[in-house]
């Protein structure tokens, strides 16, 4: 299942019905689990732990060196799950020692070309990254959001749950739960109900989201006036559960 001109590192750990293309090059430390498959001309380089039934399409670059000033060349880490979809040119980085050292993308992801994974970023599970995102450092992703192409964020924003991030935009500040934002930089436009929808999302969970939105922006409420009250709204709408914690953890300030 390897071809011949693969270039393949002994102290790689490839398990079994993994399939390795043409001119691949898989370094020291790297770990790939069952069922995975490796187009031609992607390099690997580890430490880097790649789950089972990935798909990595041609001129994959990941888990090469930070791209970060600072990076002196410690021991750090990039983590793949299960059952991504890694298309052409996509770049992921590894962590940095200023951070935990790990970068890391969790399950059943779906990245289009020429997506960039900065280093130390987390992403969650079942989320889309359109041709060109790109992630600057240690960026958090929640779970199911999509970043639109060209879009990008600000090193060290956190992108909540359910999100939208439009085309072309350039997130610059914490993103909250269920939000669908625009622009440079990116300001709120609504929520993605749509996206709510296709998640199974009932008409009265998406009414709960869409009062927090106006809440937080087509009240005169200050911020903290808009969090007490959804922390409130909270109490019987437990889909407003991760925006309450959401706003509680954010230190950047959210998008306006």
């Amino acid at each position: 299942m390897i071809h011949s001109t693969a270039i393949v590192s002994p102290k790689a750990n490839i398990a079994a019905n993994v399939e390795i293309g043409p001119y691949s090059i898989i370094g020291d430390d790297v770990q790939i689990g069952r069922n995975t498959t490796i187009a031609s001309h992607v390099v690997i380089n580890g430490p880097t732990t790649i789950g089972e039934n990935n798909r990595i399409f041609q001129f994959a670059s990941l888990g090469d060196e930070p791209q970060d000033k600072k990076y002196a060349g410690e021991s750090t880490r990039l983590e793949i799950g299960n059952g991504n979809t890694i298309r052409e040119y996509v770049t992921m980085s590894r962590g940095t020692a200023q951070d935990d050292g790990i970068t890391r993308l969790g399950d059943n992801n779906w990245l289009m070309a020429y997506v960039h994974i900065a280093h130390d970023c987390k992403v969650g599970n079942e989320t889309v990254f359109a041709n060109c995102a790109s992630l600057a450092g240690h960026v958090t992703v929640e779970d199911y959001v999509i970043f639109g192409g060209m879009s990008g964020a600000h090193q060290f924003t956190r992108i909540g749950a359910y999100s939208f991030i439009g085309n072309n935009a350039g997130v610059t500040r914490d993103v909250p739960p269920y939000f669908l934002v625009f622009g440079q930089p990116a300001v709120p436009k609504g929520i993605n109900s749509e996206g709510l929808k296709r998640r199974g999302f009932t008409a009265e969970q998406i009414r709960s989201v869409k009062q927090a939105f106006r809440m937080l922006y087509r009240s005169d409420l200050r911020l903290e006036e808009a969090q007490e009250q959804i922390k409130a709204l909270a109490a019987t709408s437990p889909e407003l559960e991760c925006m309450d914690t959401f706003l509680a953890q954010s230190t950047r300030g959210i998008v306006r």
